[in-house]
């Protein structure tokens, strides 16, 4: 076991300092010079949805040699007290997603849910408890472990006229829906001569959860984005999470939305009012000057603890929560780009036909003239996800990778 450690992690080190030095040769000229400061030792962290940062001990009584390797929210803050008087209400991810499906259904009574577990279980995430005595069994339909059937039946009632919500329990188990969502859900528009409207959402937990195993820790975003017709998100907050599901609900396209398995506990204060954002807009997480950082999910996290370290050793990152995995909000990215001339991106999908590849390559295509250094992306490794907590964490970014990454992209 120690063997085999070893090596994925000599594989990664080599694999990312052999792609850093190869590039570094590409561009000779650097618009600015960066100072450094003296590097600060490790510690660990505890991450918050709106990227704040306190410092911890590990549990041997000294500091930690590393940045944690999960960078998810805690349940409990001291620091929440601050935001108690702050309009709104706070909410988890999970429950964010709840109030915006609710919301959704009493609005329009075309929205209907679907998917195993889904009624009066509420979900295997309970991301639709309390639904079904609400609004029936009709409306929240428990289906049969079958996705490909209930997929297609999914796809069959937004052809007629509903509005249906197909909860995948797992976004791996969708693979078995594949044709369905490729054949059907993402062409019927087009192929119909547009007779048919296809305005079903999909959604359910994916993502590299805590030993979950390779079969549970699927990412889909690199499998779903070459289908014609489809738009695909990614939500990170609560915020987030209820206004990208209110309007991929309202959409009349085929929108899969994608939630990670480790933020549903993530909690945030959002407005009491009302709102829906756009599906295709990316969102500015933190402006800067020196280096354009491209994320989005849980990587979010990853991203706004290295930033912590980063500026204390005086660079200036600007990040940014690409959200619309399909379209790129290249507007945004656009801007970003030409006034910092450098990109990293920094993905949990896998780096072959990934999502950071596809983005690689639209950056390239429109924004060349502006980069001072080559695009960097760093991405999960090309194998299954160990079970082995220790080798799970070897297959992911970590934060202490993009501090790196950006030091080597700034030089």
């Amino acid at each position: 076991m120690a063997a085999i450690i070893q090596g994925i992690g000599a594989a990664t080190a080599l694999t990312s300092a052999n792609s850093l030095d190869t590039k570094k040769s590409f561009f000779s000229n650097s618009r600015r010079s960066l100072s450094v400061g003296a590097e600060r030792k490790g510690r660990s962290f505890v991450v918050r949805s709106d990227g704040r940062l306190s410092y911890g001990l590990n549990g041997r009584g000294g500091r930690a040699e590393q940045l944690i390797a999960n960078a998810v929210a805690a349940k409990e803050d001291t620091a929440a007290a601050s935001t108690s008087s702050k309009p709104g209400h706070e909410l988890l991810l999970f429950e964010a997603l709840r109030e915006g499906l609710e919301e959704e259904m009493d609005r329009d009574p075309a929205v209907c849910v679907m998917g195993e577990d889904v009624g009066h279980y509420g979900g295997s995430y309970k991301v639709t408890k309390g639904l079904a005595p609400k609004y029936g069994d009709l409306r929240v339909l428990d289906t049969p472990i079958a996705e490909n059937s209930f997929t297609g039946m999914g796809i069959g009632a937004a052809m007629t006229g509903l509005r249906p919500v197909i909860e995948g329990m797992n976004m791996g188990f969708l693979l078995l829906a594949f044709n369905q969502i490729s054949n059907n859900c993402g062409m019927l528009h087009y192929t119909s001569g547009g007779q048919f409207k296809i305005p079903v959402v999909i959604r359910g937990p994916g993502g590299v959860g805590r030993q979950l195993g390779a079969e549970h820790s699927q990412r889909l975003e690199s499998y779903f984005q070459s289908i014609p017709g489809i738009q695909m998100v990614a939500c990170s907050t609560p915020y987030n999470a209820k206004g990208l599901m209110k309007a991929a609900i309202r959409s009349d396209n085929p929108v899969i939305l994608f939630e990670h398995v480790l933020l549903y506990n993530l909690k945030e204060r959002i407005p009491d009012e009302e709102y829906v954002l756009n599906l295709e807009e990316a969102e500015m997480v933190r402006p800067g000057e020196h280096v354009t950082i491209l994320t989005y999910s849980r990587m979010r996290y990853h991203v706004m603890q290295a930033a912590k370290t980063l500026v204390n050793k005086g660079y200036d990152p600007e990040v940014i929560d690409i959200r619309s995995l399909k379209p790129f909000d290249l507007h945004t990215i656009g801007n970003s780009v030409k006034k910092t001339h450098r990109v990293l991106i920094v993905e949990e999908c896998m780096r072959t036909g990934g999502i950071g590849a596809s983005l690689t390559a639209a950056i390239t295509e429109n924004f060349h003239d502006y980069l001072d250094a080559p695009i960097i992306c760093l991405s999960s490794q090309d194998v299954p996800t160990p079970y082995a907590g220790t080798l799970e964490n070897w297959t992911v970014v970590q934060p202490a990778q993009i501090v790196t990454a950006v030091e080597q992209l700034c030089q």
